[in-house]
């Protein structure tokens, strides 16, 4: 009855959602994904190279023979859940989203754009003001939406006209222009409400036990992690962080398992670092290998399309992280990408260390090898995969 967890060691977009993918052709039977909301895509390319991306779904449901499972730990925007299932074409046998599920409202989207977009670098999707709200006990749930539609939306709106009033009270100047924004964004997105409502009843789970009763059956379930460690709520790096906990603890607590029933964390890395939004970034690199890891890379948000800040593998966050997390096994993704830098380094004890250019993926390149015996030395975990290109397939397992 294994149960294995893909987590994101650094500050996201570690390329969790091909390990995920990889996972899913050879083993999984079930994908769960258990928090975050639409502000963290993952990408996966096919063998044939052709691109998908998933925001809140699971990347499973790109296999179609495989069951998804978005658990309550997760925030959803109803209007962008609804285009994402027809765009991918999910169907109800294939995902089920719990009905525990805080609902990301419009009054949300503007609150985020508004005080935090500016401020913390957030994509201004409501994650924040939506969580916020969970943990004022103030959500609607998605099983109220898909219950009580009418009611729901009357307290929507609701929220929405009295923060429009306390936005007008603060008579700021410009904000009779700010207001008719709100008004255009909120018009545009309950033009979609009902049609949404139609589609997403089907998808409703009222079991909150049913990752339990997965697990009892004796199938391969694979938990997906959403941005990375050092993105953590709880982490050190707070408040520059995002609003829910990308750790095992966040897991337990939306799926239900218990610690026991984990068999393997998977910590996913990039042979480099990069980091969207504010805050320190002590492993920065200089700016013409922050532009190659950038270019080859093709280092852009999934979800916003925002350009990445590049930097050293800092191998001090990572053994952060493996301690949290307890990890197991660690993925080592894009060092295909880092073989275009000639002078390559890892951070590590607050300094730069040098390593030596590494030339291919491959066990018979010495300097890969050596970064890899770096990795295992210093986190002190001794399974190590890696990635030699960025298609569905190109993963060599356990090292």
């Amino acid at each position: 009855m294994p149960t294995k967890i893909v987590l994101g060691l650094q500050h996201g977009d570690e390329g969790k959602g091909r390990v995920v993918d990889d996972l899913v052709q050879t083993w999984a039977d079930v994908v769960v994904r258990f928090q975050g909301g639409g502000n963290a895509g993952h990408t996966v390319y096919d063998k044939e190279g052709n691109k998908f991306v998933t925001h809140i779904l699971p990347v499973g449901v790109l296999n179609k023979s495989k069951f998804n499972f978005i658990a309550k730990g997760c925030v959803i925007n109803i209007i962008d859940l609804f285009k994402e299932i027809k765009e991918l074409n999910v169907l109800p046998e294939n995902l089920l989203i719990s009905g525990n599920c805080p609902l990301i409202e419009p009054t949300h989207l503007i609150k985020d754009k508004i005080k935090y977009q500016g401020k913390l670098g957030t994509t201004g999707r409501g994650i924040g003001p939506a969580y916020s709200e969970f943990y004022a006990r103030d959500s609607i749930l998605f099983k109220d939406f898909i219950k009580s539609p009418k009611e729901v939306a009357i307290k929507i709106q609701d929220k929405f006209f009295d923060y429009q009033t306390f936005l007008a009270e603060l008579g700021i100047e410009g904000n009779s222009d700010v207001i008719e924004e709100n008004f255009r964004l909120f018009n545009k997105w309950f033009n979609e409400y009902n049609k949404a409502h139609k589609l997403l009843e089907a998808y409703l789970c009222s079991n909150e036990n049913i990752i339990q009763e997965i697990y009892s059956r004796n199938s391969n379930i694979l938990l997906e992690g959403a941005q990375g460690s050092g993105l953590s709520i709880y982490s050190n790096n707070y408040p520059d962080v995002t609003s829910s906990s990308p750790s095992v603890g966040e897991a337990l607590n939306s799926t239900g398992l218990n610690h026991k029933q984990i068999d393997e964390v998977i910590g996913v890395i990039k042979s480099y670092k990069t980091k969207v939004g504010s805050g320190s970034f002590p492993s920065r690199c200089d700016p013409v290998s922050e532009d190659v890891l950038s270019k080859i890379g093709k280092e852009f948000g999934a979800t916003t399309g925002r350009p990445r800040k590049c930097g050293w593998l800092d191998l001090d966050e990572v053994i952060d992280a493996v301690n949290i997390n307890g990890v197991d096994h660690i993925c080592v993704i894009k060092s295909d990408v880092f073989c275009n830098i000639k002078e390559p380094y890892v951070y590590h004890e607050k300094e730069l260390k040098s390593i030596s250019k590494i030339n291919s993926v491959s066990l018979e390149d010495s300097a890969f090898v050596d970064l890899l015996n770096i990795i295992k030395t210093k986190t002190g975990v001794n399974k190590v995969s890696f990635t030699t290109g960025p298609k569905r397939g190109e993963i060599v397992w356990n090292v």
